[in-house]
Order: C-alpha cells, then sequence, then structure tokens
C-alpha cells in the first residue's frame, strides 16, 4: 500500500509568513456535482494552502462556507486561531450534499459574513477563494461584483472546465492571476502561486513594533506620505498616563523609528498621525508592551581562596531576581555541581572542592519570569600547606646525627633541609617526598647547630619546624641533648 503524506500530517513543520493580518474566506463547493475523492482532494488543498499563515485577531483569520441548496456556515473567522485547530477543523468538515447555488451563498457571504458578527474585522484585507468544479446555479457575476465593491480579493479555482467568461468576470482583475483551471489530482502545483498571491494582499499594512526590548523597540510603517506631501506626528506614553506623553514630528519620508529610553515591563500606547495636505489620511494606532530588564551578573568576585573552598560573590542585586544558580567544576573535568543561593543574597561558600584546582564558576541570574542569564568567572584554590611536625633526633656519633620528622600533608614536592653550624660552614639538602630523615655529619663537639626542615609544595614553600642540637665536649659522656627553638 502506498501512503500519501497530506497537509494533515505535517501541519507542524511548514513555515510560517509573516506579517500578515486579512480576513480570508473559503466557499466550498459541497454539492451533489462534486464526488467524494474531489470533496476529500480539495480539503486537503484547502488545508496545504493555510499552512503558512499565523493566525489570531492580530493576524490571519479564516472561515469557510458550503455552497449547497442553502449556504452553510462550516466555521466563521474567529472560530479557530491556531494551525493546529484549522487544520482539526477541516479534517472534520463533512460534504454536505445538495445543488450548486452558488450566487445564493456569495450573496450570504457579503450579507452575513464579511461582517462584525462573524467576526470580520474593519479596515484590514479581504480575500475570497472560491473553489469549484465548474457547475454553479444561477447568476454568479453580479453578486460577486457587490462583494469586489467591498474591497474584497476574488480568487478562483476551477477543478472543472467551467465557463471561462462567466468566471473570469467573477474572479478580480487581471484574471491570469486570480483564476486558476486544474485537475483536481494537480491542486498542488497551484499551492505555492496561490499562497504569495494571497500574502501580497494581506501584507500587514498598518503601524507595527519590532525588536522589542527592555527599554526600546522599533515602529515601522507603510510609505503613506512623502516628503513633498505632508509630515506625521508620533505621540506615545504608558497606558494610562497621559502627562508621560511623548510627541515627535517626523518628515513625510519616514517609514520607521526607534522608540528608546523606556520603562520595562510597561504598556506603551503609540499613535502615528499622518498630516497629508492631499488627503485625509487615518491615524494608526498599536500598543508595545516592553520586556522585563533581564540582565546578567555584571560582576564576579573570587575571595577568601583556601585549598577546598572559595567565596564567589556577584552584583547587582535586583528586584526582579527570584534565586541564582551557581554552577562549578574543575576545568579539566565535566563534573558539574550546582548550588542555588536566595534572590536577595550576592554570595556564596563553595565547599569540598580540590586543593590547587582550576574552577570555572557560572552564576546564573533565575528571574521571577522564569528567565535566564549568566555570567562565568575562573576560580583557583590554593595549594594544600603543613607544617612539619615531630623533628626529632638519634645520636650515631659524636660528630652526627640522623634528622627524622613525620611526612607533611598535601601535595608535597620534596623537602628542604638546612643546618646552621656554630662552628664551620652551613649544610642546605633537598630530599624527595619518600624520605623524612637525613644524616647530619660534621657536627663539632661541644657546639650548637640549628636545624630546620620545610616541606616544598608547587607554588612555595610550607612552615618548616626548626630546632637547636647541642653536641656535649669531646670529653664528655652521655650522648647528646636538644632544645626546641623558642
Amino acid at each position: 500500500m502506498v501512503y500519501r503524506l497530506g497537509a494533515f500530517d505535517n501541519f507542524g513543520l511548514q513555515p510560517t509568513l509573516p506579517d500578515l493580518e486579512g480576513d480570508l474566506l473559503f466557499l466550498l463547493d459541497s454539492s451533489g456535482s462534486v464526488s467524494y475523492y474531489e470533496f476529500s482532494r480539495i480539503k486537503e488543498f484547502i488545508a496545504e494552502l493555510l499552512l503558512p499563515f499565523t493566525f489570531g485577531p492580530h493576524d490571519v483569520q479564516t472561515g469557510i462556507v458550503h455552497i449547497s441548496t442553502m449556504p452553510i456556515l462550516e466555521f466563521p473567522f474567529d472560530r479557530h486561531f491556531s494551525t493546529g485547530a484549522i487544520q482539526h477543523a477541516i479534517r472534520n468538515i463533512q460534504q454536505v450534499m445538495g445543488d450548486t447555488n452558488t450566487g445564493q451563498t456569495i450573496s450570504f457571504a457579503k450579507e452575513k459574513l464579511f461582517t462584525a458578527e462573524a467576526g470580520a474585522r474593519p479596515n484590514v484585507p479581504k480575500v475570497l477563494v472560491w473553489v469549484t468544479d465548474g457547475f454553479s446555479k444561477g447568476d454568479v457575476t453580479q453578486p460577486m461584483q457587490l462583494l469586489k465593491d467591498m474591497g474584497v480579493t476574488v480568487f478562483i479555482v476551477s477543478t472543472g472546465r467551467g465557463n471561462y467568461l462567466e468566471l473570469s468576470a467573477a474572479a478580480s482583475q487581471p484574471p491570469e492571476k486570480h483564476l486558476h483551471f486544474v485537475d483536481v489530482d494537480d491542486l498542488g502545483l497551484i499551492t505555492k502561486e496561490l499562497q504569495d498571491s494571497i500574502a501580497a494582499i494581506i501584507q500587514a499594512k498598518r503601524l507595527k513594533a519590532t525588536d522589542i526590548t527592555a527599554s526600546s523597540f522599533r515602529l515601522t510603517w507603510p510609505q503613506l506620505l512623502t516628503r513633498d506631501t505632508g509630515y506625521y506626528i508620533l505621540e506615545y506614553a504608558p497606558s494610562g498616563e497621559p502627562r508621560r506623553k511623548v510627541t515627535k514630528q517626523l518628515t513625510g519620508d519616514h517609514t520607521s523609528l526607534v522608540v528608546a529610553q523606556l520603562a520595562s515591563q510597561t504598556d506603551y500606547e503609540v499613535v502615528l498621525i499622518p498630516e497629508s495636505n492631499e488627503k485625509y489620511i487615518p491615524p494608526q494606532t498599536t500598543r508595545v508592551t516592553t520586556l522585563e530588564d533581564v540582565v546578567s551578573p555584571a560582576q564576579i568576585l573570587i575571595s577568601e581562596s583556601k585549598p577546598h573552598s572559595i567565596r564567589v560573590s556577584w552584583s547587582p542585586i535586583l528586584e526582579t531576581v527570584a534565586a541564582y544558580q551557581v554552577m562549578y567544576g574543575p576545568l579539566n573535568d565535566n563534573l558539574v555541581q550546582l548550588q542555588e543561593v536566595d534572590g536577595s543574597l550576592n554570595s556564596t561558600v563553595l565547599e569540598n572542592l580540590l586543593a590547587n584546582t582550576s574552577y570555572l564558576v557560572t552564576v546564573s541570574a533565575i528571574y521571577k519570569s522564569g528567565k535566564e542569564k549568566a555570567l562565568s568567572a575562573k576560580a583557583c584554590t590554593r595549594e594544600e600547606y603543613s607544617k612539619i611536625k615531630h623533628l626529632h633526633f638519634e645520636d650515631l656519633s659524636p660528630s652526627s646525627v640522623k634528622a627524622s620528622w613525620d611526612p607533611a600533608e598535601g601535595d608535597v614536592l620534596g623537602y628542604r633541609v638546612r643546618c646552621r653550624r656554630q662552628a664551620g660552614s652551613s649544610t642546605l639538602l633537598s630530599v624527595s617526598p619518600q624520605i623524612h630523615s637525613v644524616l647530619l655529619s660534621d657536627l663539632t663537639p661541644g657546639s650548637n647547630s640549628k636545624v630546620c626542615v620545610k616541606p616544598v609544595y608547587r607554588a612555595r614553600p610550607g612552615k618548616g619546624l626548626c630546632r637547636m642540637i647541642h653536641r656535649q665536649p669531646a670529653s664528655a659522656t652521655g650522648g647528646y641533648r636538644h632544645r626546641q627553638r623558642v
């Protein structure tokens, strides 16, 4: 079995046509002259035709009315405001059958559908698409002309032969752009062309705001004037605060302006007044809401760096921030930890860190609206240092002793042992981290010597321990005695 992918299966995949505003009505031939197969293919065509449009009260609205013995409204303009809802509604359309009273349906559309009661909007472009098999009962030219006199643009898609003269007179001019004859199985060939033609008509011709930030937005509008035919008065103010109104005068060749220095999260009422010296042009209005003032922490300060902890501070503190998230992990590792801090605080201590390690610290401001902004910094923990403990000596001979010590903590690179003799030269020994004792010789009997042992780390030496050794004169007996440095 071959499965054909239709518009009903892929409505989430199509791009959106931007900046469109208009009321789009379909006259769907639902009479008995249309076969079930033809009717289903026409439904797919309408569904595919509507895929790229954005629907809403300020975008495109669409409705469908059946051509039958009596006009039957499937749904009005203000019923469905999403692509999914419209696709679902089209999928569920059932053929009515009956006669093909097209003229009566056109009159019904004029009197009942292009009205505020049916959701039609004033001052927006209006388009009618009539999909027919070419057969109709009664005159269609006159009622269609009344629709066109109202400003409605008429497209006709005929899947049968039909009367070319009658249909070309009913369609908007020129007929080569508004009248299509196509086999029901080839409707897809004209979909893109018809989409573009409709989009060109309902291209938004109104004042609108783009590039909206917390403190500015850009206004754009169609070219209503020239420098020679008039000028514009632009007025804007926060809603409900007319005393804060700002007024600007612009030359007639302007079609855009950036409005800046605005308050965040504020509704602004904007009025553009074209002052033409040729004809009256009505003012255009819009309402714009500036965004939340979402900023990342401007500065991160790393302080109180220790081998296993650091303090992270940031600024500024904003009232709109609900919390801060501090993510941190070693630069050369994928391990990341998270600490959450209340939005009223601006510092925290990160603990249980690795000594002598570079960390990437990221502070994210979590706003009450759910938005996030982040700033990162590099932090380094200090090397872990410790002092020598329990330095002691063992007498080996009248002129030599063995100096021993307990291992220092941390990443020790080695030890330095200095012996300052009261009589004789000093000695400096460097030993590996695995060695914890040295032999000190050439100690003169009856003299004092100072012995110091320091651990060596990558950044700097650790804290050492010093002790004095007193050697008995050669005639004395009883070994040696030592005293700790005061």
